[in-house]
Parts: structure tokens; C-alpha cells; sequence
């Protein structure tokens, strides 16, 4: 083969390298039930250490979420195996790791059921004012609240008390628990999941609380 036949076929895989990382799928939303497990994996050796730190009848696949690429683990019917898995990937692989989930109640909106889409503002007072400030070390329990800001008095009955208003990975959330007690933000989310709220644990130092109380 000529120089140029070589030079021609490294330009073609170079292309398709990059054609490749800019066609990474969406994320597909947890079924009914299911817990999914997110592990942000922003580069192949991320991707490929993973992989080979898993038992083969646990399937990933690369996908974006809030605009980081990750790696979907689900399959996961209970909320117990995807929190011990997801502390084993934190140490043994040294990834952080965000579990999700959604409701099993016949009533969730359609647009809950869709792909992951970004949100609209959590409808405000105008006269409010921001103090933006991150989280500190712990774990925070966000809500999706799909533009129902009705959904904060839920939210607070579930779990009786207040709820903040805050941003992660450049969208809106509800805040219904920022703790360091591990225990407490699972016990947290799997009561939000059986009153039929889509919840998520993530790492609080990547959250930005905007109100630490929402008043409607």
C-alpha cells in the first residue's frame, strides 16, 4: 500500500473517531420501577476501566446526560443493589456515580416518560433575588418537577419540610434533601419514588442552590 493509501486511511479513521464521540446517544430514561445507575465517564479509558470492572451480565452502555457522557447501568429493581454498586464504582474504579429513578404510579405525565429534556425556570416572583452558592461534601436528592410548580407542597409533604430551588448541570431542580448521611438521602429517594416523583441522588459539591426555601 502507497504512503498516501496509508495517510487516506488514518484520515478516514480519525474522521469516524470524531464523528463517533459527537454521535453519543441521549440517555434512555429508567422503566417503571427500575433504579439506574449513571457513571460519568467522560473518556474511553474511563469507559474501558469500567467495563472491565464489571461482571459481564451487568449491561452499559455510553450515553449523555446533562451533557457529560456517562455510563448507563440499569437493570436494577431495587434500591439497595444500585447504592452497593454504585459505592463499588466509587472505590474501586474511582468514578462518582448518580442514581435515578422513576415512579411505578399509573399517573406520571407523559413528558416524564420521555428522553431526559431540559426543563423550563421554575416559576419565580419576579422581586426574588439569587444568591448562588454551591452545595457542600454530601449527597443531594434533586426532583424533576417538569414545569409543575404545584409540585412543592407534594414535594414537601413527602418529605416534611422545606425545598429548595437549585441548579445542576445547568437545570432547574427541586432540592428535597442536602445531606452527608448516605442512608438518609436513599431512605429520601425511595419515598419520592413511591409518591410517584422522578428523583435523583447526586454529588452535592456539583449542585448550586439558588433558594434554600421555595415559597409558591
Amino acid at each position: 500500500m502507497s504512503t498516501m493509501s496509508f495517510a487516506y486511511a488514518g484520515l478516514i479513521d480519525g474522521m469516524s473517531t470524531v464523528f463517533a464521540q459527537q454521535t453519543i446517544p441521549p440517555c434512555q430514561p429508567p422503566t417503571a420501577g427500575e433504579y439506574l445507575l449513571l457513571v460519568v465517564s467522560p473518556t474511553a479509558d474511563n469507559q474501558k476501566q469500567l467495563r472491565s470492572a464489571l461482571p459481564p451480565e451487568l449491561k452499559t452502555i455510553t450515553c449523555k446526560y446533562l451533557n457529560e457522557t456517562v455510563t448507563r447501568i440499569g437493570g436494577f429493581n431495587k434500591i439497595d443493589d444500585a447504592n452497593r454498586w454504585a459505592r463499588y464504582v466509587s472505590n474501586i474504579v474511582g468514578l462518582s456515580a448518580i442514581i435515578t429513578t422513576r415512579p411505578t404510579t399509573p399517573d406520571v405525565q407523559p413528558q416524564q416518560q420521555a428522553q431526559l429534556q431540559p426543563q423550563a425556570q421554575l416559576q419565580q416572583p419576579q422581586q426574588t433575588v439569587y444568591n448562588p452558592q454551591a452545595l457542600g461534601e454530601g449527597y443531594a436528592v434533586l426532583v424533576d418537577y417538569y414545569n409543575r410548580p404545584e409540585l412543592v407542597n407534594s414535594v414537601q409533604q413527602v418529605v416534611g419540610g422545606n425545598v429548595g430551588f437549585v441548579s445542576y448541570g445547568q437545570r432547574p431542580y427541586l432540592l428535597a434533601v442536602y445531606t452527608t448521611n448516605q442512608t438518609e438521602a436513599y431512605n429520601t429517594l425511595q419515598k419520592l419514588n413511591n409518591g410517584g416523583f422522578v428523583a435523583s441522588i447526586v454529588d452535592s459539591r456539583k449542585v448550586i442552590l439558588l433558594r434554600s426555601t421555595v415559597r409558591l
